[in-house]
């Protein structure tokens, strides 16, 4: 076959695929037919249709981020309390393709609530699911561009009369009564709070009289749709704030977090941890007592990417993530960390969309204990049976296991792991 007619049988490819289709020909076919100089000069013509739309993406398109330099400590090897294992995977899959993106969860009694990627609060008991409130204005599908109007519940907690606390990413801090269904806007997402705008709401604790509401607000750069922007752009923007239920008044009491993300108040509700996803560490900000305003670090160089964090019943904690660090092994995101030249070009070329399907699906979920020292872990590598892992959640000597991607629930027997 000659060039025209194997470029010819090409034809249904587009332009940078019939490139690659003719370099193809060159080196296996044309060699042996044509002097070694006209195919050394069509060899750079098809190398230069394939280069020049690279060197265009890389100078003229602008990348929707403007990463900065960011330093991570070799990851934890994997050994040890860390050491890998199958143990999710004896999880058990509930309301599979009946719950999609269910990323916190809660229990009054023996009644489970969560959220849902349309804007949803369900509850949960026995084999049945219940909506008890919509937070957003429907139509609602779950999709990315309905997600602003629709809301997205990312934080749920029950509060000391049995009310539910919702934080939603767009919409902001919420009260639900779960036997009316009634709905209270307790702090509107995009309001100003400290000179910035709430635009990435994430999660919630409450004290034990109900007086104080703390959240994270991720960033005001970024909303939750944008999260891998985020991550990648590694914006010192994120925020612990303060709702007071009586006054009703905002406060900000920590900033320059890097995707503050979960929260969990510390026994003692003189302090909150706080995961600090894109640093793989988890910080304690003092909300009261003598240091309040300081913090400080309580668990540094985790060995992946930390989530929602709550209390178990040992005393300790659970820590959720979705995203690890391997070691030995290859982080993408630990190597990116300090080229932000390579992650400009990226996104340049690529989707989120795409993105995500080359990060690798492993969850894992860890036990630490008060004192922050990790006590057990629980892996599923490639995310076989739980995926997308975003809270732990122990009830009556089980782990309910969140997602901020999955269609279901799993549910793991902690005795049997």
């Amino acid at each position: 076959m000659n060039l025209r007619g194997y470029i010819s049988s090409a034809s249904s490819l587009n332009s940078i695929e019939m490139c690659w289709a003719g370099l193809i020909y060159l080196c296996f076919v044309f060699p042996s037919t044509y002097s070694g100089k006209v195919f050394r000069v069509t060899l750079v013509t098809l190398g230069g249709c394939l280069i020049l739309p690279l060197l265009v993406v890389f100078f003229l398109l602008e990348s929707p981020i403007h990463p900065e330099l960011l330093s991570l400590n070799e990851p934890p090897l994997m050994s040890g309390c860390y050491e890998p294992n199958i143990k999710l995977r004896e999880a058990q899959r509930l309301f599979e393709d009946q719950l999609v993106g269910p990323e916190s969860i809660a229990n009054f009694g023996d009644v489970i609530y969560t959220g849902t990627a349309d804007g949803k609060i369900v509850k949960i008991e026995g084999k049945s699911i219940t909506v008890i409130a919509r937070l957003g204005k429907p139509p609602c599908d779950g999709s990315r561009e309905q997600e602003p109007s629709c809301g997205r519940p990312l934080g749920i907690r029950v509060g000391p009369n049995g009310t539910l606390f919702v934080a939603d990413a767009y919409l902001g801090l919420f009260e639900i009564n779960p036997v009316t269904g009634e709905v209270t806007n307790l702090v509107s997402a995009g309001q100003m709070v400290g000179g910035r705008r709430l635009s990435f709401v994430n999660d919630l604790d409450v004290t034990q009289d109900g007086r104080k509401v703390y959240f994270t607000d991720s960033s005001s750069r970024w909303q939750r749709r944008d999260y891998l922007n985020l991550i990648m752009e590694a914006t010192a923007d994120g925020r612990v704030l303060e709702y007071d239920t009586e006054t009703k008044e905002v406060t900000v009491l920590m900033e320059n977090l890097r995707f503050a993300n979960g929260i969990q108040l510390f026994p003692d509700e003189e302090s909150v941890l706080v995961t600090e996803t894109t640093m793989a560490r988890i910080r304690r900000v003092h909300v009261s007592g003598l240091n309040k305003g300081g913090m400080d670090t309580f668990v540094d160089n985790l060995p992946g990417f930390p989530d929602n964090i709550r209390r178990s019943s040992s005393g300790g904690y659970w820590v959720a993530m979705s995203a690890v660090r391997p070691n030995p092994g290859f982080s993408m995101l630990d190597f990116l960390s300090q080229k932000p030249w390579i992650k400009k070009l990226i996104f340049k070329l690529f989707s989120q969309d795409m993105l995500m399907k080359f990060v690798p699906r492993y969850s894992l979920v860890i036990e630490l204990q008060e004192s922050g020292t990790c006590v057990r872990s629980f892996h599923d590598p490639h995310g076989m049976v739980a995926a997308y892992v975003s809270e732990a959640h122990e009830h009556d000597g089980h782990l309910y296991l969140g997602s901020f991607r999955s269609p279901y629930l799993c549910k793991l027997d902690l005795s049997k792991v």
